[in-house]
C-alpha cells in the first residue's frame, strides 16, 4: 500500500516540477513597439460610411486613400489627421474600427508589443462612465509603425 502511494506523490512532485519549468522557458521578453497616431476619434455618420468593425492592417497607398475616402464621405475626418502622406517602404499603417455605438463617449485605447514571432496589437475598448451624449458614434483609432517582417497579431483586452 505505501509503495503506490508513494509512487503517486512522487509522479506529482516531478510533473509538477517539469511544468513550472516549461512555464519559465515560455515567458518571452515583450518589447514595446513604438508607433505614432495618425488619429483617434469618432466618426458621426450613423454608420453611414460603411466601415465595419474591424482590425486593419494598411500596407499601400490606395488602399490608405480607400480608407481615408470612405472615412470622409459623411463628414470630412482626414483634414485632422496628423498626416495622411505615408511612405510605405517603411511604415505600416494599423486602423482599428469599432462597431457603431449608441451613445458618445466611447473611444479605443492601443499598445503595441512584440515577441520573436508576432507583432502584437492589443486593443482595449473603454466604454464611458455615467452620463454621455445621446450620439451615435463610431470609435476608431489609427496609427502607424515601421515596417516589420513579424505577423501581425490583434487581441482585444478588457
Amino acid at each position: 500500500m505505501k509503495k503506490p502511494l508513494v509512487f503517486i506523490v512522487l509522479l506529482c512532485v516531478f510533473n509538477c516540477k517539469t511544468t513550472l519549468e516549461n512555464t519559465k522557458t515560455k515567458n518571452v521578453e515583450m518589447k514595446t513597439i513604438e508607433s505614432i497616431v495618425i488619429a483617434k476619434g469618432n466618426l458621426y455618420g450613423s454608420g453611414a460610411e460603411g466601415i465595419d468593425a474591424q482590425n486593419r492592417m494598411i500596407t499601400n497607398q490606395n488602399d490608405w486613400q480607400g480608407l481615408m475616402n470612405q472615412m470622409n464621405s459623411v463628414n470630412n475626418v482626414s483634414h485632422g489627421f496628423e498626416e495622411t502622406t505615408i511612405d510605405f517602404s517603411q511604415y505600416t499603417i494599423i486602423a482599428i474600427f469599432d462597431k457603431v455605438k449608441g451613445s458618445g463617449g466611447h473611444r479605443l485605447e492601443l499598445a503595441i508589443t512584440s515577441n520573436p514571432e508576432n507583432t502584437i496589437v492589443n486593443i482595449t475598448r473603454v466604454a464611458p462612465k455615467g452620463n454621455s451624449t445621446s450620439v451615435i458614434t463610431q470609435p476608431y483609432h489609427i496609427l502607424k509603425i515601421a515596417k516589420r517582417t513579424l505577423p501581425i497579431k490583434f487581441i482585444n483586452t478588457l
